[in-house]
């Protein structure tokens, strides 16, 4: 069983600080991971992602992996954490949401998920048992399980249906985890997925299934897909009060960072989202004030940092006049410093939120936070 402890707990809120121990270090939290879809977190090399933005854990894809470069080669690799050259916690989403994703690609059954790639159109099958097999070849440190991920909006039935599909393939994951052992030499562990869509009955329902199931950690699954950000908000507080108090909760794929601090106070340990580097590419940068857009004419001979009050690389050593020539020449250099600075900035609010817990401050602190955070969203222009 994962080893995590809560030290900390918000008196005004479902906030909680905490840590979980694997087999490749511990992780504290509440934490955000960066994506690394493909063994990378796009376009920030190993160095800094340990030791500027100081990542405690990073996110990878078995679908994406499964497919390229393939598990015989991680297998003679030793591992995804010797491919790529990381020593820290990784772990791994099922492909469900990718696969839920190929819309028109993939055929739903009782077994499993058949889908045809997106890179060669060759057709593959996914069942609970083969996404094991397949976590265990990259070596993870935390495993999700397959699961069918619902769009929105779904009606009821639909969303039903795919709930109990949901339970039935997150026992026959947890069969396979128990009757298989890891490949490298350090422990693996299991978390369920929790579906159910905007439907407090099924939610209710799905967290109940896995919670007989014994998993390490329960995920919620189905959401950030569409919904209203305040439907969004009501599942997860309403969803969190079914998880154990004594097992880590992750929201899968939220968001931006007011999100993030919402589902810190409801309850919520683990984040993950490619918005930080998807938007960092596309010259967006996260401040304490807002988003600014390093594109805008305003920046062109602005010599501050992106952030005054950041310490992270870019913006100990650059400025955004320097960025924004970057960016129009189209120089790759802007994408790397761009990523360092909204990776490290998102890493840096969940450990402000956990000192906060820790501190006793929380609820005070992310209500100015936030407030911050909105004032530039909508208020710069494209050049």
């Amino acid at each position: 069983m994962l080893k995590f402890q809560v030290t900390h707990k918000d008196n005004c809120s479902k906030a909680r600080a905490g840590f979980l121990q694997t087999g490749h270090g511990i992780v504290e939290t509440p934490i955000f991971m960066p994506v690394g879809t493909q063994g990378t977190v796009k376009a920030v090399n190993q160095n800094y992602l340990a030791n500027d933005i100081n990542a405690q854990i990073i996110l990878a894809n078995t679908y994406h992996l499964y497919l390229r470069p393939g598990t015989q080669l991680l297998e003679k690799a030793g591992g995804l954490h010797k491919f790529m050259n990381w020593d820290k916690p990784i772990l791994t989403d099922s492909g469900g949401y990718q696969v839920y994703s190929l819309s028109e690609l993939r055929k739903m059954r009782s077994n499993g998920v058949e889908f045809r790639s997106h890179l060669d159109g060759s057709k593959h099958f996914f069942t609970p048992e083969k996404v094991i097999q397949i976590e265990r070849s990259i070596g993870s440190d935390i495993m999700m399980p397959l699961d069918e991920c619902t769009p929105y909006p779904c009606e009821y039935e639909y969303a039903r249906k795919s709930k109990e599909l949901t339970s039935y393939w997150a026992a026959l994951n947890k069969e396979a985890f128990e009757r298989t052992s890891p490949y490298y030499g350090h422990e693996q562990y299991l978390f369920g997925i929790i579906q159910g869509s905007v439907y407090k009955d099924l939610r209710e329902a799905s967290a109940k299934d896995l919670i007989s199931l014994n998993f390490d950690g329960y995920s919620i699954g189905g959401l950030a897909v569409g919904e209203p950000t305040e439907k969004m908000y009501e599942m997860v507080d309403f969803t969190t009060d079914f998880i154990p108090f004594d097992r880590p909760r992750y929201l899968m794929g939220v968001g931006r960072p007011e999100n993030i601090l919402e589902g810190i106070e409801r309850g919520v340990d683990m984040f993950d989202c490619v918005m930080p580097t998807r938007n960092a590419r596309n010259a967006y940068l996260f401040t304490e004030n807002g988003i600014l857009s390093m594109r805008n004419a305003c920046y062109k001979d602005d010599f501050k940092p992106v952030d005054e009050n950041c310490s992270c690389y870019t913006c100990s050593n650059y400025s955004r006049a320097y960025l924004r020539h970057l960016f129009i020449a189209k120089e790759i250099l802007a994408l790397e410093l761009a990523s360092i600075h909204n990776l490290h900035f998102y890493l840096q609010l969940v450990r402000q939120a956990r000192q906060n817990i820790i501190n006793g401050t929380f609820s005070q602190w992310k209500i100015q936070i936030v407030k911050n955070l909105s004032i530039n969203i909508n208020s710069f222009k494209e050049e």
